[in-house]
C-alpha cells in the first residue's frame, strides 16, 4: 500500500509523540463509549463517506486504463458500501473503530484491489493544464501589490481559492462538473474575515520580521499546488528561504503525486529555469511516503524526514492534511495549518460556516 521503504516519524513533531500527537482532529468516540456500538459521530462520518460513493463510482466507470471498468466500478460501490454498513453495525470490524484515516484507507484498498490506480487522472490533468496556463498571470498580479501585508493576504487567499477544487467533497464535485473553476473570482468570494480560525494578522507581523530559513510544505491537490502553494512558495524563495514541497507517493483522489509535481514544476519554469524570475535552486521536492488524502505524521518517508529535519516552518495545507488531520499537531518549530472547511461535519465541529477558512499559526519561542 504505502511506500516500499520503511516509514518513520516526522522529526519536527513535539516529543514525546505518544502523549502529544494524535493524527485525527475530530474524535469519533471517547473511552467511555460502548466499543460494540457506533457513536452518533461515527454514523454521521460513515454517512459522509457513503454519500461520496456515487461520485467515486462515476470516476471509476470512466477510467479508460482499467479493462471492464463499469462492472469493476459497480463492485467497488458494493464492496465499500458493505464495509461501511458493517462498521455501522460493529465499529470494531475492518480494523475499527473508524476514524477519517481508516475510512479513507479502506476506500483506497477497495479501489486498488479492483485495479483502479488513479480514477481522477483525467480531471487532474485537465485541471493542472488549466492552472498552469493561469500561473504567470496569478504571480504577476501578486508581484504588483507593493504593500507586503496585502501581498501576503492575497497569496493566502490564493491558497484557499485553490482549496475549493476538491473532488473528495460530494457537493463540490457536483459544482465542478457543472462549471469549471474561475480561480481569480474564487479568491475574491471567500467568506469574510474573521475566519473560523484566523491568525493571519499575527502571521503578517511575523512575516515582516522573521525570515524563515527553511519551510516544509505538506499539502494536497492540483489547483492548490499550482495557483495556491506555488505562488506562496515562490514568495518564500524570493525572500531567501529554502522550500521543501512534500507530495504523495501514490495517487489518492485528485492529489498531485511526487512524480506529477516534478513534471508540473518543469512546466512552470521559464526559459531561464526560474519561476517567473525567481530562482528554484533552493526548492526541494520530497516524496511524503503517503497514499491518502489525509496524513498521519508518525508515518512519513525517510526522504521527507531527512529533508525537513532542519526546517523552522512547517505548513500543512488542505482540509485533509491540515484540518481533518493535524489541526492540533504540535511541532518543535513554527507551524501553519491552512485549509477550507468543505464538509458540514467539520464546520459543525469547529463552530464555523461551510466554506469557512482555517489559518492557524503557532509560533515556537526560540
Amino acid at each position: 500500500m504505502e511506500s516500499a521503504s520503511e516509514l518513520v516519524e516526522f522529526p519536527l513533531l513535539l516529543t514525546p509523540i505518544d502523549s502529544n500527537y494524535r493524527a485525527c482532529t475530530i474524535p469519533y468516540r471517547f473511552p467511555s463509549d460502548n466499543p460494540r456500538k457506533p457513536t452518533p459521530t461515527e454514523i454521521s462520518w460513515i454517512d459522509l463517506f457513503l454519500n461520496s460513493i456515487p461520485s467515486f463510482k462515476k470516476r471509476a466507470e470512466n477510467d479508460t486504463s482499467v479493462p471492464d471498468a463499469a462492472s469493476k466500478a459497480e463492485k467497488f460501490a458494493e464492496r465499500y458500501t458493505d464495509i461501511l454498513e458493517d462498521l455501522k453495525k460493529d465499529p470494531e470490524s475492518h480494523g475499527g473503530p473508524p476514524d477519517c484515516i481508516l475510512l479513507c484507507r479502506l476506500r483506497e484498498l477497495v479501489l486498488r484491489e479492483l485495479g483502479f490506480r488513479d480514477i481522477f487522472k483525467k480531471v487532474k490533468d485537465e485541471e493542472n493544464a488549466k492552472a498552469i496556463s493561469l500561473f504567470e498571470n496569478v504571480v504577476r498580479l501578486n508581484d504588483a501589490i507593493e504593500d507586503e501585508g496585502k501581498r501576503l493576504e492575497n497569496l493566502v487567499r490564493g491558497i484557499f481559492a485553490g482549496n475549493i477544487f476538491d473532488l473528495g467533497s460530494a457537493q463540490l464535485a457536483e459544482v465542478f462538473s457543472k462549471d469549471g473553476m474561475s480561480f481569480l473570482a474564487s479568491c475574491q468570494n471567500l467568506v469574510p474575515r474573521p475566519w473560523v480560525i484566523d491568525d493571519l494578522d499575527t502571521f503578517k507581523i511575523k512575516w515582516s520580521k522573521k525570515p524563515w530559513k527553511k519551510a516544509s510544505f505538506i499539502y494536497n491537490s492540483g489547483a492548490d499546488i499550482i495557483l495556491g502553494i506555488m505562488p506562496f512558495a515562490r514568495e518564500l524563495l524570493r525572500r531567501g528561504s529554502q522550500v521543501v514541497l512534500a507530495a504523495n507517493d501514490l495517487p489518492s483522489i485528485n492529489d498531485v503525486t511526487c512524480s506529477e509535481l516534478v513534471e508540473i514544476i518543469a512546466k512552470l519554469k521559464d526559459e531561464e529555469g526560474q519561476l517567473v524570475g525567481v530562482s528554484t535552486s533552493n526548492l526541494l521536492i520530497a516524496n511524503s511516503g503517503n497514499d491518502l488524502p489525509v496524513i498521519d505524521l508518525t508515518r512519513v518517508s525517510q526522504e521527507l524526514a531527512y529533508l525537513a529535519s532542519d526546517a523552522d516552518l512547517v505548513i500543512l495545507e488542505g482540509m485533509g492534511r491540515g484540518i481533518e488531520t493535524n489541526l492540533y499537531a504540535q511541532f518543535k518549530c513554527d507551524s501553519l495549518k491552512i485549509g477550507m472547511v468543505k464538509h458540514p461535519e467539520v464546520a459543525q465541529f469547529l463552530g464555523g460556516r461551510l466554506y469557512d477558512c482555517v489559518f492557524k499559526y503557532n509560533e515556537v519561542s526560540s
